[in-house]
């Protein structure tokens, strides 16, 4: 049996086993480039509330579909272990590359209740920071409430 040769979308030969990882390591070459960044929680407790065993494969899926995986508009999916906000779980974070195309509204951004999203739901989410529309005017995105800074004097 040949063994086909995997290349991620950086066109790096793919590490066996591994889906995107690439076999030789190049330290110089850069990574390549997002515009968001959801960072996902996906600990014991958050990732007990998905309903999804694989969520950030789904989204990635997800995002495929609408065409954010790669190019100007693309959407990086990351799992995180905990936020130490498990009593909103399950939640995520909002990076934006805001050094070339992202909407500073959005960076930090704290999502809650993410379990409860349907692929609709999702999709809606993902279009929205494709359009850098601001989550904080959304109301259908439930936010994690931050403390003021002056109640730690």
């Amino acid at each position: 049996m040949e063994n086909k040769k995997l290349f991620n979308a950086m066109g790096s030969e793919v590490a066996d086993g591994f889906t995107c990882k690439p076999k030789n390591f190049d330290a110089n070459k850069p990574i390549m480039h997002l515009k968001t960044q959801l960072f996902i929680c996906d600990d014991e407790r958050c990732g007990k509330a998905h309903k999804d065993e694989n969520i950030a494969a789904t989204l990635r899926e997800v995002l495929k579909e609408l065409n954010l995986s790669k190019g100007k508009n693309r959407i990086k999916i990351v799992r995180t272990g905990c936020f130490g906000a498990c009593r909103f779980r399950s939640v995520a974070n909002i990076y934006e590359n805001t050094k070339i195309n992202g909407n500073i509204n959005n960076n930090g951004i704290w999502l809650k209740n993410i379990h409860k999203y349907d692929k609709d739901k999702w999709k809606r989410l993902f279009i929205s920071l494709k359009e850098n529309r601001t989550i904080d005017d959304i109301d259908e995105f439930e936010q994690v409430p931050m403390s003021d800074p002056s109640f730690y004097k």
